[in-house]
């Protein structure tokens, strides 16, 4: 049975990664058994946000085998990316004929992919189904929506996921929920992020810092959201050290903007550390070892609340809202006094703690395996 597996972004990985370690351990069990189905995991790497060498160092973390075709879409609108995805995915669907085609999150590559297979009558399984939310302006959203309304499986991670898709008129027998299977990938990586260096490097010591993560379009994009959230930083920071792993369009904005030009200054008496994007394991330590958060990235809303980290999320409003009602995540939005009284909050010993959402447990890969061996064989549209 092969399975063709899309990923187009890094936060496509932390959700590939557990599957085809799934896939491999039930290929295990499944040679001892008369009958059983194999599976023949193909990984298709778009390549939409990085090249194949600038996300290595993530399949390297999560011990991902190299992609056994990689697109090399690359960037540009989000019509351009979409397209070019879908004519090259369309071309492999129609060579390699695969039983089910297995799409994670909401990038272009994500709907590309699913678009693609589901016009050759191939199944569509949508990991991290049902996420909602509710503002249309976000490109992810309108990705979310497509991609739910013509899958055939969809895998969620929350119950409130599942009554999304309820209310949008999505049949209850195509719904499974399964977990989170980016918890998968965290909790398989916790012990080996606990070995890396990267605290002694920079100088940090555990609970001494704040983690600052900034890459959606609505804050970086625009100079007077981006100047809100960088003088609510500087101000935080005056309190307590924080740790900017900084996305590169941000970086180039921050430039651009005039915006934090200073903050390397001998002079200045800010704490705000600014670096490249770290890989997934010296990133896993660092938010693992931090007093808080600030981020607009959902994946990073539900590992802080994973690891019972404090976290404020940089946006009005998060499709992981279960992050929130169960979880350690605070809405913050762009607004300064917001993000300062929140932060201080934290310092001052008063951090929402959380718990872990049901089936967050390190299983859901498992449970998407089970399901996926019982797809039934399509028949292919175009020869």
């Amino acid at each position: 049975m092969k399975i063709v597996l899309v990923a187009g972004a890094r936060p496509n990985f932390m959700k590939i990664a557990p599957i085809l370690r799934a896939i491999k351990d039930y290929n295990e069990k499944a040679q001892n058994k008369a009958g059983a189905r194999t599976l023949d995991p193909i990984l298709v790497h778009t390549g939409q946000h990085y090249d194949y060498e600038m996300s290595k160092v993530f399949f390297e973390d999560l011990e991902m085998p190299d992609p056994d075709v990689y697109l090399g879409i690359g960037s540009g609108t989000h019509a351009e990316q979409t397209g070019k995805a879908m004519i090259e995915i369309e071309k492999l669907l129609i060579e390699r004929k695969p039983d089910l085609v297995v799409v994670v999150g909401d990038v272009n590559s994500t709907l590309a992919g699913a678009l693609a297979a589901v016009k050759l009558h191939i199944p569509v399984a949508h990991v991290e189904a049902g996420l909602r939310s509710f503002d249309r302006n976000m490109p992810e959203e309108i990705n979310r929506l497509l991609t739910d309304a013509i899958s055939d499986y969809l895998f969620t991670h929350s119950p409130d996921a599942d009554e999304n898709l309820k209310n949008e008129g999505i049949a209850e027998e195509k719904i499974y929920f399964v977990g989170n299977v980016m918890v998968d990938s965290l909790l398989q990586s916790v012990e080996k992020a606990r070995q890396r260096n990267i605290l002694s490097r920079m100088g940090l010591k555990s609970g001494g810092y704040g983690v600052l993560t900034l890459h959606r379009p609505d804050n970086v994009d625009e100079k007077e959201s981006l100047s809100r959230i960088t003088k609510a930083v500087t101000e935080v920071s005056h309190k307590m050290p924080i740790v900017f792993p900084a996305h590169p369009r941000t970086q180039k904005n921050l430039k651009e903007f005039g915006l934090l030009s200073n903050h390397q200054s001998p002079n200045t008496n800010y704490q705000l550390l600014i670096t490249n994007p770290l890989g997934y394991l010296d990133f896993l330590q660092l938010i693992m070892n931090s007093k808080f958060v600030l981020t607009d990235s959902g994946g990073i809303q539900e590992e802080t609340t994973i690891l019972n980290v404090p976290c404020l999320t940089l946006r009005d409003s998060t499709e992981r809202p279960i992050t929130v009602s169960v979880g350690t995540n605070v809405l913050v939005g762009n607004d300064k006094k917001k993000i300062v009284a929140e932060a201080c909050k934290i310092l001052d010993g008063n951090g929402k703690a959380g718990k872990t959402p049901k089936l967050w447990d390190g299983k859901a890969a498992e449970r998407i395996v089970d399901v996926c061996v019982r797809v039934k064989r399509y028949t292919l549209r175009y020869q």
